[in-house]
């Protein structure tokens, strides 16, 4: 069975940190696109940071840019985001999502944002940011 499941949500304060990850089981991610996305309450999903296979390519959204970094670990079959100087605004479901490199891409940007065009998503994990 084919599926992506996250990790590493919970409360925080604002300021602090947390690493989410995403373990994928029933395929290899080495040959996929990963992207992490967030859906706050009563808001649509948007992209928050997305990963080329081999990992040389990043993409950040304005939002997180400089406080967020994701990151690979092929070997483990793992996704990582790691937040920093968090803040109530990144209050939300995180999701992280995979897309085949086999299917072609205008750019990580586009990917990232057009969050409707992933092949596989795991269910989220909530992060939560309050005093």
């Amino acid at each position: 069975q084919l599926q992506l499941v996250e990790s590493g949500g919970g409360s925080v304060q604002p300021g602090g940190s947390l690493r989410l990850s995403c373990a994928a089981s029933g395929f290899t991610l080495d040959y996929y696109y990963i992207g992490w996305f967030r859906q706050a309450p009563g808001k649509e999903r948007e992209g928050v940071s997305c990963i080329s296979p081999i990992g040389y390519t990043t993409y950040y959204s304005e939002s997180v840019k400089g406080r967020f970094t994701i990151s690979r670990e092929n070997a483990k079959n793992t996704v990582y985001l790691s937040m920093s100087s968090l803040k109530p605004e990144d209050t939300a479901v995180y999701y992280c999502a995979a897309r085949s490199a086999g299917r072609a891409i205008v750019s990580l940007q586009a990917m990232c944002t057009n969050h409707h065009d992933m092949d596989y998503w795991g269910k989220g994990t909530l992060v939560t940011v309050s005093s």
